[in-house]
């Protein structure tokens, strides 16, 4: 039977008309391709769970390209929250954020921590995120998809038990005409939703430790934890508009607002690593040598404190804003790396 690829067009937040033309031309120029199905949704980020959008993407049994206005990360993330789920697709297309020396120099430092995705077992299928930010012709798009499809479509046909030797009349009859079936293009599936704007934190969980520090830090009830113990954003909608705060803390670099102006918080390839890059720059917070800078905590606890004065609460300062780790997950001081060792000694200062 004819492998089918799906293609998902994320739409823009914004009426741009040159966005629009991108979006329609990367549909249209699918549209004639065998073997693909085209489906085109609202911005990915603004779909409730139980709405059309999510509902459609969530009955996609086989592998997707989603194409969106945000990093791919984010856009990956988004999906698993949902529970669509598969391995991650590798796109040879750049995307924002990446370079040619970031590739020539891969990081050889060794991690042993373990990270919430590898408990998880992940379907077969692949999902590829392409990012619509980083190229203006949609042939890039277009051409890549169809590389994806290629690249997925296998030699071997399954024809109900034929195994080896040569398929009866009757086989081949049905073979034939399941292929048929199955190649025929298809008009794209159109999402008729109109989701309002929202805010929220998605988590990378091939990055999340479940250290917990997130939860400990929020003062909202944004986040919960499942019946394994493990982190997860329980209601999202509680989360206060445009406040990235806890995504400053994690230490991990593991919590994304794919909305926000600083590419790090919105889900860009970069990572903190190692200490070769400075936390408060990497953060969104000014040069540390500048005049009045701000580290990545206090930025942080200066925001949730001004959510917390917008709500009507008390504002609670820097001393709760240093997140204790959760004693399930507590480490030894041989295993803790450098940026582990950064954190406890922001912990420990009085101030």
């Amino acid at each position: 039977m004819a492998h089918r690829l799906t293609v998902v067009v994320s739409q823009s937040r914004s009426q741009n008309p040159k966005k629009r033309e991108l979006e329609e031309q990367i549909v249209a120029g699918l549209l004639g391709e065998r073997g693909i199905d085209v489906t085109v949704v609202p911005n990915l980020y603004d779909l409730k769970p139980d709405g059309t959008g999510m509902l459609c993407l969530s009955g996609i049994a086989g592998d997707l390209v989603v194409c969106s206005w945000m990093f791919p990360r984010a856009a990956r993330w988004i999906l698993d929250r949902n529970q669509i789920r598969g391995q991650e697709g590798i796109s040879l297309l750049k995307t924002l954020g990446e370079d040619e020396e970031s590739e020539a120099e891969p990081d050889t430092e060794t991690d042993d921590k373990q990270r919430v995705i590898d408990r998880r077992d992940q379907p077969p299928r692949k999902i590829y995120c392409l990012d619509l930010r980083a190229h203006e012709d949609a042939l890039n798009y277009i051409g890549e998809v169809k590389r994806i499809a290629q690249e997925l479509a296998t030699p071997t046909v399954e024809l109900n038990g034929w195994i080896k030797g040569s398929p009866k009349p009757e086989q081949m009859e049905r073979y034939l005409a399941a292929e048929s079936i199955e190649s025929t293009p298809a008009g794209p599936i159109v999402i008729d939703e109109d989701p309002t704007r929202r805010w929220y934190p998605v988590i990378d969980m091939s990055r999340c430790t479940n250290c917990l520090e997130c939860i400990d830090f929020c003062l909202f009830g944004v986040y919960g934890i499942d019946g394994q113990e493990t982190i997860l954003v329980e209601q999202p909608d509680n989360c206060r508009q445009g406040c990235p705060a806890c995504s400053r803390v994690c230490p991990e670099n593991a919590i994304i607002f794919p909305q926000h102006k600083t590419p790090t918080i919105a889900g860009s390839p970069e990572t903190a690593g190692s200490m070769k890059i400075d936390l408060s720059q990497l953060f969104g917070a000014p040069d540390p040598g500048a005049p009045g800078a701000e580290k990545a905590f206090d930025v942080a606890a200066r925001e949730r404190d001004e959510q917390l004065l917008l709500a009507g609460r008390e504002a609670v300062g820097i001393e709760v804003s240093m997140p204790k780790r959760h004693t399930a997950n507590e480490q030894t001081e041989q295993s803790k790396d450098d940026l582990d060792l950064l954190i406890d000694s922001l912990d420990e200062l009085d101030v």
